[in-house]
């Protein structure tokens, strides 16, 4: 696990729950233009046998639109709700092991990714050199690791058993 790009990844996590929860609270669908374009460059499935002489087309099409448009709706706000939900459970897990760390990596941590400080702001705030910080942050990248190591641990023996 590259918890260093866990760092980076933060920011964008909170972007897209963001984005995902306004998209999800206005979701509309797809819009219709898009639904009569999957329509015109799709094919036919399977066998199709006419049973009798008259051909109603314009009701068949309908429904077949209709058909159509709720499944995208449905394959697309389902995108929508487990993209939300995998990357909330990112952003938790990721705010957990934080809080779980050991004494002033947490704090320090918080505030450099959480709360964006630079490290010019950390060494002030906590009166510390420019290597303690960087010490602090070697100490919290190991503890991470090992806290995403048994998160991965426990979800290899969900797998295999």
């Amino acid at each position: 696990m590259d918890v260093e790009k866990l760092f980076k990844d933060y920011d964008k996590w909170k972007r897209d729950i963001g984005i995902l929860e306004f998209e999800l609270s206005r979701f509309e669908g797809v819009p219709y233009d898009d639904v009569i374009e999957s329509l015109c460059f799709s094919h036919p499935q399977g066998d199709k046998v006419q049973t009798s002489g008259i051909s109603d087309k314009t009701g068949k099409t309908a429904i077949i639109y209709r058909q159509v448009k709720e499944r995208l709706d449905d394959d697309w706000f389902d995108y929508l709700i487990e993209r939300y939900k995998s990357v909330k459970e990112e952003v938790e897990f990721f705010e957990y092991a934080i809080n779980r760390l050991g004494g002033r990596q947490s704090q320090v941590l918080k505030d450099m990714v959480l709360g964006q400080m630079s490290w010019q702001e950390l060494m002030s705030k906590y009166n510390v050199s420019h290597a303690m910080i960087g010490k602090y942050r070697k100490k919290a990248i190991e503890e991470l690791e090992g806290i995403y190591g048994m998160r991965e641990q426990n979800t290899e023996n969900y797998m295999l058993d």
